[in-house]
């Protein structure tokens, strides 16, 4: 089973860096969102495949058009909150209200349910499972924001389990998708996404997808934009992080849509025995 998504932002939402931090920010830099997705739309079109995009609700306020294009072409919709924040860092009241006014400007965009969420950096932790709560009393259904490995920001390593699985968390239970990842030599090698996508050459990913019983994917519009201008705020192991492998990266993911079928979140949902996979309690 592969799953293809996407997390719509723009080119400078960039976590942990002050100067790519919030809408004050944002307003400093070039908008090129239009032209990153339509090398998506030509590319899934071309492929003939299926995806779904956790989309920011801020995306949906600045470029409600895009949204309705995305919806429009028969893609899933899924959120992504509203200002691209790292949960972790918010108070639970912020998280609900940027939350519930992310899924009410997705809803309203495309007269669909969103019944799918993605955290922010996969910014839901061992200290911050209260967010769980939140996103079930805003009529989430099913969850792709765990990280089963260690990470710069975000990560959840003690969930162990790459497979989809339920999560529960008190009186929650949310149909979980996590970041699949290949384990060699013990240690666990995510591949299927952002800098990690743009880093490792397509011979691996293709061996490592063909080993993989379950991929879970989440690239970026930015992923395929060798144009974007360098941050300059940035370390210098975070411009490699940001910036690395960008001039291949739209040749390595034609490459993937042509070697393997995808299939979006509705599809895989509607694919698993719920009753048969494995419960992780938190």
């Amino acid at each position: 089973m592969n799953i293809l998504s996407f997390d719509i932002e723009e080119w400078f939402h960039i976590l942990d860096n002050d100067s790519t931090k919030t809408v004050n920010e944002w307003g400093k830099y070039e908008s090129r969102i239009h032209q990153n997705m339509e090398r998506i739309f030509d590319l899934l079109e071309k492929h003939n495949q299926k995806a779904t995009f956790f989309c920011l609700g801020w995306v949906g306020e600045t470029y409600p058009e895009i949204i309705k294009e995305i919806s429009n072409r028969g893609y899933e919709v899924g959120s992504h909150t509203r200002m691209h924040q790292l949960i972790y860092e918010q108070e639970r009241v912020t998280f609900k209200k940027d939350l519930e006014y992310s899924i009410k400007t997705l809803e309203d965009l495309t007269g669909k349910k969103v019944k799918y969420f993605r955290a922010p950096g996969f910014s839901i932790r061992e200290d911050n499972k209260w967010a769980f709560e939140v996103i079930a009393e805003q009529g989430i259904e099913v969850d792709c924001s765990i990280f089963p490995a260690p990470r710069a920001h975000g990560g959840f390593p003690s969930y162990k389990q790459p497979i989809p699985s339920i999560l529960k968390y008190k009186d929650v239970e949310l149909k979980e998708f996590p970041i699949s990842f290949k384990t060699i030599l013990g240690v666990p090698n995510i591949f299927s996404g952002g800098g990690y996508f743009r880093l490792f050459p397509y011979p691996f990913i293709k061996q490592w997808t063909k080993q993989s019983d379950y991929v879970m994917s989440y690239l970026h519009p930015r992923d395929f934009d060798a144009g974007q201008p360098v941050i300059k705020e940035l370390s210098a192991f975070r411009k490699f992080k940001s910036y690395v492998g960008l001039k291949s990266a739209e040749k390595k993911l034609e490459q993937w849509l042509t070697d393997f079928k995808f299939i979006d979140l509705g599809t895989a949902v509607k694919q698993i025995d719920w009753h048969s996979v494995s419960v992780v309690n938190l």
